[in-house]
């Protein structure tokens, strides 16, 4: 190690070594008292151990400033938490699941200490995933030019994760001010570092990036971690690129308070962790430096006790959460449009291709708010606007900044949305999640992350991103390019899901969702593109608010409810049975999943009677059973037939025709159902 480094126990003032014996004496003193809570009934059911982990812990706190910096701590950052600010009342608090907990009012799990406020961020319990999070602040920090960094903290066994290898590869490529810290104590949960990469550290399996330092220390030494927290900071920083720090740790307790961790290390091994013990290691030194005596330790010490005590009993009294605050906060209340209620256009504004009414409207979307950018596979190359053309032109008009191509990454794509909308509530992020819709799951880890951020957060932190996938079959594509997935997703609070058919909804429902705060999944049903039977007129800042179907074509007889593709179809069969049979059939297109527009759907069955549900995925666990069962629930006693459903068959979609056309709904099909419904 260099001699000229910033902190030694020489060169350190008094008081900040005072002021770190006691974050230290006070951390470890709640990380002994938690398993207590437990064993009274009191709460804190999950306890990850810090002890081992105290230097670095305390150097990432102490590298880490508030409203300036981002910090994304994992569930073992009590002392990290602590060190950058967080009261002992505020960590028992989280511990025990409290109302007043800042981190998420008690519906996180414990041991996930946040503020968000201060731009500590509450982080997910899938480890690791944060460093997609990380890597998506440290873009907006770089684009708004912010004196700032982001830290993201984990284990290393949380390295093998992909989405942790896609968050470097993004960090390094983009060159990002952003920390990555590797807490290494040798174990995930049981298993040992050799189950989990060749390389002894973890670090090195990430020698092969470019533009990235690696620094090491020694995570049990104050001095040590301090000096590589200091000297990572200045790199990143000065060099505006991303740096990784390895401490080596040790692990003196049990992975988590569930964790019985003498089945699988011997007395040998705890004795030596416990004779490695940081805090003892950093009280020696003082001591033995002569910068401390033991009766000033002793006095920090009794300090730390009597805090101990008072926030424990203000934490102990405090509030629980109410049952009834479960519906709060699930998803942000959407932009509300004026001028169009209904989201009913007034037929003027010239007739427009699906595709360009989606162009048009993110562009005069990027033009209205500058703070709006766009990523995703192909969308920014030349003339060509991803594989459909739906952002041809952006990148010329808006920028590099703005509009970029992302690696072929999905987790990486959703994943650093939400990482850049933390930074301004004022950005909007649309991204294409997946070339197409098929594609999407790599995502689904990431998807699942931002459906509750609002939620867990209490209301803090929504990512405010559209999401777009292009949905859907009748191209012959095949499996990866025909499927159609709202069926999984839609399972999901905290998302809205909205699925247009022709191109004013396509441009009123992209624009409500870009100026809306939170997450929304815009899925597109590609074969309408270009499709000259999904051409309307579409007026200039037209807007369709969630959860107002739409009804297009006005009935008596009989009810079908659909969306997407088979909009059309529906259509294309209600007027044929008009003509041959004289039969009134009413087409409902729903255009918002969630929200769902149940009263349009029960006023139109109580009128007619008769119900089909249609849509393009297949039945058997469609989002159409979802339609049906609400169907029967509210309006049983007004119907004069079983409600049905036509959709897709339960089989994987071919890339032959003829197997596409045998799975997909069709108007043969649709029409075959509608007259025995008709005459039942």
């Amino acid at each position: 190690m260099s001699m000229t480094r910033k902190y030694t126990i020489e060169k350190t003032g008094k008081k900040t070594l005072e002021n770190w014996y006691y974050l230290m004496a006070l951390g470890r003193a709640i990380d002994e008292k938690a398993p207590n809570y437990l064993k009274q009934a009191l709460g804190w059911s999950y306890h990850a151990p810090y002890a081992g982990h105290d230097g670095i812990q305390l150097a990432i706190g102490q590298t880490f400033e508030k409203n300036k910096d981002h910090l994304f701590p994992y569930y073992r950052d009590m002392l990290t938490a602590i060190s950058a600010g967080l009261t002992a009342k505020e960590i028992i608090l989280n511990g025990i699941s409290k109302a007043s907990d800042v981190a998420s009012a008690g519906r996180h799990m414990s041991n996930h200490f946040a503020k968000p406020e201060w731009n500590i961020h509450n982080v997910s319990s899938c480890t690791g995933n944060h460093t997609l999070h990380a890597v998506g602040v440290a873009r907006a920090i770089k684009v708004y030019g912010a004196d700032a960094v982001a830290i993201s903290s984990q284990g290393e066994s949380s390295t093998s994760e992909g989405y942790v290898y896609e968050a470097v590869n993004g960090a390094s490529k983009e060159k990002l001010p952003v920390i990555f810290v590797f807490q290494d104590n040798h174990f995930g949960i049981s298993v040992p570092q050799r189950d989990q990469t060749a390389n002894r550290r973890a670090a090195d399996n990430f020698k092969g990036f470019k533009n990235l330092k690696i620094f090491r220390c020694d995570g049990k030494n104050v001095f040590d971690s301090m000096n590589a927290m200091y000297e990572a900071k200045q790199w990143v920083k000065e060099n505006m690129m991303p740096a990784i720090v390895h401490a080596n740790c040790v692990r003196i307790g049990a992975h988590s308070n569930s964790d019985k961790h003498e089945l699988y290390r011997d007395e040998n091994e705890l004795h030596c962790v416990r004779a490695a013990d940081p805090f003892l290691r950093y009280k020696n030194v003082l001591l033995a430096a002569g910068r401390f005596t033991e009766k000033e330790l002793e006095a920090i010490d009794a300090k730390v006790k009597k805090e101990l005590s008072k926030a424990h009993k203000e934490a102990i009294t405090s509030a629980d959460p109410s049952p009834d605050s479960v519906f709060d906060f699930v998803i942000p209340e959407p932009y509300v449009s004026e001028k169009y209620p209904d989201g009913v256009s007034n037929g003027k504004g010239g007739k427009k291709k699906f595709i360009n009414a989606l162009n048009e409207t993110l562009k005069a979307e990027f033009r209205r708010n500058p703070d709006t950018y766009i990523w995703g596979q192909d969308v920014a190359n030349k003339d060509k606007g991803g594989i459909f053309n739906v952002t041809k032109g952006m990148q010329q008009e808006f920028g590099k900044q703005r509009v970029f191509n992302a690696p072929i990454a999905e987790d990486f794509i959703v994943g650093t949305a939400n990482g850049m909308s933390r930074f301004d509530k004022k950005i909007r992020i649309v991204v294409e999640g997946a070339e197409f819709a098929d594609y999407f799951w790599p995502a689904m880890e990431q998807f699942v992350e931002m459906t509750h951020e609002y939620w867990r957060t209490y209301g803090k932190f929504s990512p405010n991103v559209t999401i777009r996938l292009a949905s859907g079959g009748y191209i012959g594509g095949g499996l990866y390019h025909s499927q159609t997935i709202e069926g999984a997703l839609t399972t999901f609070p905290g998302i809205r899901v909205v699925y247009p058919s022709f191109a004013d909804d396509a441009a009123g429902l992209l624009r409500t969702s870009i100026r809306s705060e939170g997450p929304t999944l815009f899925l597109e049903p590609k074969a309408l593109y270009n499709d000259p039977a999904a051409e309307t007129e579409v007026p200039d800042d037209f807007e369709v608010p969630f959860g107002k179907a739409r009804i297009r074509k006005e009935g008596k007889d009989m009810t079908i409810v659909t969306y997407g593709n088979t909009t059309h179809m529906c259509l294309k069969v209600a007027e044929e049975m008009e003509k041959r049979k004289g039969k009134s059939i009413e087409v409902i297109d729903i255009r918002s999943l969630i929200p769902l527009d149940k009263e349009t759907i029960l006023k139109s069955v109580r009128k007619t009677n008769r119900v089909l549900v249609v849509h393009e995925d297949k039945v058997f666990s469609g989002f159409g059973g979802e339609l049906a069962a609400m169907i029967t629930e509210n309006a049983f006693e007004y119907l004069d037939a079983p409600v049905k459903r036509v959709g897709a068959e339960f089989t994987p979609i071919g890339f032959n025709r003829i197997l596409e056309n045998a799975t997909l709904p069709n108007t043969t099909k649709i029409e075959k159902v509608v007259e025995e419904m008709l005459g039942y």
